[in-house]
């Protein structure tokens, strides 16, 4: 149970504005684990994946962020056959920028016809004749960022991309991006037990930029019994996973989480983390804890 039985929770996560005009529920949907075994080919369950993204719109989330390798393309297509025509208020994020060759394997490419491709590939899977936000998933240590990052303007003054994000950057990175370009998001691994990105964060935090933490549901240590993510999960009659959702939506106004899951109950558990608030003792010993 959770402090809210409402029927549309993720709409107690809060707004915020992507890049200032694309406003969404805080609590989104990370759409990486419908499809196979390593991020390859089909789910196990192709039925029970168009479950999953149709209740979590029922549930208010309107953020979804997948992208091109997740399969490749087998997420984006599900999504586009779950979900189209898309509502108004729903906002899709995809990346391109990693190639695949079979499961678990990513190999970043950065080349500026590549990324044209793949933006015009993702655009005829999603359905769509712009992207809300299209992400660079990995700068290519053998491409110019500037390179990269300039084939996505272009693609953006061409009405084929509304806003651009990056994954897996410094704050020299980020810096170092926006100055080819308007960067509207970053998306760093992130959780409760793993805040490597902690300057990352506070830098979008101060610029108005959208924190995208991926794998937010870990909880390492903190987790164990008698440890302060097993007390305070307890005390809400909630999960350590929920609690840890919880901790992040509280961190920071800017943190967009997206757990992902292949699951309906699955998902119905993480988005309900949006009706938990936490004390703010609770909030200080998980901060504390790492």
């Amino acid at each position: 149970m959770t402090e809210s039985t409402t029927e549309r929770p993720a709409d107690l996560s809060g707004a915020f504005a992507i890049g200032g005009d694309l406003t969404v529920n805080r609590l989104g949907y990370g759409a990486m684990r419908i499809t196979g075994r390593g991020v390859w080919g089909d789910p196990a369950d192709p039925d029970e994946a168009v479950r999953v993204l149709r209740r979590a719109v029922e549930l208010g989330v309107n953020f979804i962020d997948t992208a091109d390798s997740y399969g490749p393309f087998v997420s984006e297509q599900l999504i586009r056959k779950a979900l189209h025509p898309y509502a108004d208020d729903l906002v899709i994020a995809t990346k391109g920028g990693l190639t695949r060759s079979g499961p678990d394997d990513w190999r970043p490419v950065g080349r500026p016809e590549y990324l044209r491709q793949q933006t015009e590939l993702s655009l005829r899977h999603l359905g769509v004749e712009t992207i809300d936000l299209y992400q660079l998933h990995r700068i290519d240590p053998k491409v110019p960022v500037e390179e990269s990052l300039g084939e996505l303007a272009k693609l953006r003054e061409e009405g084929k991309i509304r806003h651009i994000g990056l994954s897996e950057v410094s704050v020299d990175e980020l810096k170092q991006a926006r100055a080819v370009t308007e960067i509207a998001s970053v998306q760093n691994l992130y959780n409760v037990a793993n805040r490597k990105s902690e300057d990352v964060l506070d830098y979008a935090e101060a610029e108005g930029i959208a924190f995208i933490p991926w794998f937010p549901i870990a909880t390492g240590e903190l987790a164990r019994p008698g440890g302060p993510l097993d007390k305070a999960a307890k005390d809400h009659d909630a999960s350590p996973g929920q609690l840890a959702l919880a901790w992040l939506l509280r961190r920071s106004p800017v943190m967009l989480p997206i757990p992902g899951t292949s699951r309906v109950a699955h998902l119905e558990e993480n988005v309900a983390a949006a009706g938990i608030t936490l004390t703010v003792a609770e909030f200080e010993a998980l901060s504390d804890a790492v």
